[in-house]
């Protein structure tokens, strides 16, 4: 006699297993999905890449932050937000000339810069030519997420420089043997640093409220460097780049 074999049948704990690990799962899914999108619907902080780059023939190249130049090279600034904000750019030169870089007459003082897009500096001709005595040229950056109202005058053109020159004793040098052995000079004194004070700052920017050095973070790369807040800015931020040359 054929005996006929009865279907397997599931214990009814086992499928009581079943539906809770699955509603666990569509429920896991439902809040891992609303966290990425609250994750996403957030402000990024606030940042600011810069790229400093040397022009050789007909190209222009990326450089190390702390390059040293040569008197005569031509020089620019590549410079990207991801807020809109306005731009001022100020050059104190080793000669003690103090010159705007940004924005210029020429372009109708415009410096208005959009989230996400790049710009040059210089503003007009996108270059400028190292010049004066050995040291180092110290570049003041200002970005404000905020109109500066009354200030803005007083910025442009820049006022007469406070902060003294460094001593001519501190001339850049290549102390990065690394850099030396492939043919570069790098000095890692050079390039972007935070402003811990006022008195840091030429007169027509030291009276500007401002993010203090502790609430901005410089990361520096080998051919670029990032300034950014972990916190949204409600004032101007101001850091300084020092650019070295023989």
């Amino acid at each position: 006699m054929w005996s006929i074999p009865r279907p397997a049948t599931t214990p009814a704990s086992s499928l009581t297993s079943s539906c809770y690990t699955a509603n666990m799962l569509r429920t896991l899914t439902a809040v891992l999905t609303l966290s990425a999108a609250a994750l996403a619907a957030q402000p990024s902080p606030p940042r600011m890449e810069i790229t400093l780059e040397k022009q050789e023939g007909l190209k222009w190249r990326a450089v190390d932050p702390g390059f040293v130049f040569d008197k005569g090279d031509r020089v620019r600034f590549r410079f990207r937000a991801n807020f809109q904000g306005r731009l001022y750019v100020m050059n104190y030169g080793t000669s003690g000339e103090y010159s705007l870089l940004f924005p210029r007459e020429e372009t109708g003082q415009e410096n208005l810069i959009e989230a996400g897009k790049e710009y040059r500096v210089p503003a007009t001709e996108a270059w400028f030519r190292v010049d004066g005595p050995p040291g180092y040229d110290i570049i003041y950056w200002l970005m404000s997420p905020v109109s500066l109202g009354a200030g803005v005058g007083e910025l442009v053109p820049p006022g007469p420089p406070r902060r003294p020159q460094p001593p001519k004793t501190l001339l850049p040098r290549c102390d990065d043997a690394l850099m030396r052995a492939r043919g570069q000079c790098i000095d890692s004194s050079a390039g972007p640093r935070s402003i811990s004070g006022a008195s840091e700052l030429p007169d027509n920017l030291s009276s500007l409220p401002r993010a203090t050095s502790r609430e901005l973070l410089i990361m520096r790369k080998q051919e670029s460097f990032s300034v950014s807040s972990p916190t949204p800015l409600t004032g101007p931020v101001i850091y300084e780049f020092r650019l070295a040359h023989k």
